[in-house]
């Protein structure tokens, strides 16, 4: 079943449960689709890794939210945020662990060489490539520096 149609399948439910926090996050989704289907042009079909992509957006732009909000200590507001995540969330594929992670990049480490944190841009580029969907960039950024720095 498509993305579109799972999220429209919730929509209902949600509408009929009057589920506040999941009628935001499920528009937002389907906003988010139909502009996608826009911009690709006259088909107006999407695939899979557009669809994965998208709804990464949609967490980063949650979580970023999340923490300017938990800073400001507007509690309320990163409470709305926190709600939308967990049901975009529901909708990515399965995220990678930390250890998951760390292993993966070691592999890829030692797959193009690297020695050093001058090397950081080759890992990247492949980490980015073989990781896509299944963790945040951020993330992967970060165990890349943590490796080649040790």
């Amino acid at each position: 079943m498509s993305l579109e149609l799972r999220v429209m399948e919730e929509l209902k439910t949600a509408m009929k449960a009057k589920d506040e926090a999941a009628l935001r996050s499920l528009r937002a989704i389907k906003a988010a689709i139909i502009i996608e289907k826009t911009n690709e042009g006259a088909n107006g079909e999407i695939n899979e890794a557009t669809e994965t992509k998208m709804l990464q957006k949609l967490a980063k732009q949650r979580r970023d939210s999340l923490e300017i909000f938990t800073k400001q200590n507007r509690e309320d507001l990163a409470a709305k945020e926190r709600e939308e995540l967990a049901i975009i969330e529901r909708f990515l594929p399965k995220q990678m662990t930390p250890e998951e992670l760390f292993a993966a990049i070691k592999a890829i480490i030692e797959q193009v060489g690297a020695k050093s944190p001058a090397d950081m841009g080759k890992v990247m580029g492949v980490a980015s490539k073989q990781l896509a969907g299944k963790i945040d960039g951020k993330a992967i950024s970060d165990a890349v520096k943590q490796l080649l720095a040790s």
